[in-house]
């Protein structure tokens, strides 16, 4: 009886294996588009809003967005100068918190990594630039590296905002500097890969994006002054793009924090503070770009557009307290409408309809798909939390969760 144990203990240890649940989630949703695959949502919501189920108010506090996977809901947060990652039950009671790296501790502090998930691993990293896998289930540290420093790094005036991104068996960073711009990291151990030429320039804020071409796989990101495609079989800068030089005319400001769209070879590059639009025309072999066209009226602030049906969707920046909602023709950059409502702010969609998120009051915002006009069918507003309200809203399973800084809140708004 005693020498079937090991083999017991081996057979349960190959099921439990078998039956994990495979598990994705990142920043902004399926392939960091921005839209969502939910359907059953509600094309109206009741005049107070949809229903809340839960809501908390005590998180560390931060802009990041959550990521929900394993049935639990993992956020980010800053306390006492140190990023924390935190798992939630699904209805909000704490479960664990971890820290896993040095926060920002200059201007705007507040946490702004959102997890990336892959079955039983959280990849993170912190605003002074340390990267972490974490055990999703027991909140363990895999393996922590001190990117920043490693790599010879550099940080912009708000620090590091980069979502990590996976692709086969490496995750990757952007800590740019003198030595190298993006290096891969063996994501099992946190062992260097590769690293890529230095094109001397520093990160922005943007968390980058997976693309295919022909084939070719590549990664599309900016720094301060360019847009870069990288092969991430080898840290080849494939093609790099001199973005800095359509910055406003007044401002002159690069402060890039917007994850690119792309479809079907062509790549669309938008940020605040007066700074031009540019569509990329990608070569058929991904080896190199050319404008298609350029675009003055949509400069998103940080709250990420959409591309559906060959329309982009985001608001666009008038000053650090106003903007207004924008529809392009995705093809032309022919403008389809620019419309007020309340502020600025952040957009995701699903199933049709679009999902605004106003940076100054808190109003959410539920929209039809329609690029001849903007037209808010139902809204409500943000009750918790303090601060400006900047963390991306997420979709999953049919609820809605909204961040808030300290607080964040889930509502129901799937049909019954």
């Amino acid at each position: 009886m005693k020498s079937l144990l090991p083999i017991c203990i081996i057979l349960l240890a190959l099921f439990t294996q078998c039956n994990f649940t495979k598990e994705k989630s990142e920043w902004r949703g399926p392939n960091r588009t921005g839209v969502y695959t939910e359907t059953g949502l509600l094309k109206q919501w009741p005049s107070e809003g949809p229903k809340m189920l839960w809501h908390i108010d005590s998180l560390p506090t931060g802009y990041s967005s959550v990521a929900i996977a394993h049935n639990t809901v993992y956020v980010t947060g800053l306390k006492d100068s140190m990023d924390y990652l935190l798992a939630l039950d699904m209805n909000g009671k704490p479960k664990w918190e971890v820290p896993y790296g040095r926060g920002w501790d200059e201007s705007f502090t507040d946490a702004r990594c959102t997890p990336t998930i892959e079955d039983d691993r959280i990849y993170l990293s912190s605003g002074r630039g340390d990267l972490a896998c974490v055990n999703a289930i027991t909140g363990e540290l895999n393996w922590q590296v001190k990117a920043s420093e490693k790599f010879e790094g550099e940080y912009g005036n708000w620090g590091i905002s980069e979502s990590l991104l996976l692709y086969k068996d490496l995750v990757f960073y952007t800590p740019c500097g003198k030595k190298t711009t993006m290096v891969a990291l063996n994501k099992m151990t946190g062992e260097t890969v590769w690293k890529s030429k230095s094109i001397d320039d520093k990160p922005a804020y943007v968390s980058p994006l997976l693309i295919e071409r022909n084939g070719k796989k590549q990664i599309v990101t900016v720094t301060e002054n360019n847009a870069i495609g990288v092969d991430p079989s080898n840290g080849n800068i494939d093609w790099q793009f001199d973005y800095g030089s359509y910055a406003g005319e007044q401002t002159k400001a690069n402060i890039n924090t917007n994850t690119p769209l792309y479809q079907d070879g062509k790549i669309f590059i938008t940020n605040g503070y007066d700074h031009k639009s540019v569509m990329l025309d990608l070569s058929e072999d991904a080896m190199s770009v050319k404008v298609a066209y350029v675009d003055s009226l949509l400069d998103v602030h940080h709250g990420g557009a959409v591309q559906i049906d060959g329309y982009i969707y985001g608001a666009n920046w008038i000053n650090n307290r106003n903007g207004y909602w924008v529809c392009l023709e995705w093809e032309t950059g022919k403008k389809m409408y620019e419309t007020e409502w309340e502020n600025k702010g952040s957009i995701i969609s699903a199933e049709g309809m679009l999902y605004c998120y106003d940076e100054k009051d808190g109003n959410v915002g539920l929209v039809k798909v329609d690029p001849k006009e903007f037209k808010v069918i139902s809204s409500f507003k943000v009750p918790y939390g303090k601060g400006p309200y900047w963390a991306h809203m997420v979709i999953n399973d049919g609820v809605l969760y909204v961040r808030h800084a300290t607080a964040l809140m889930a509502y129901s708004i799937k049909e019954s």
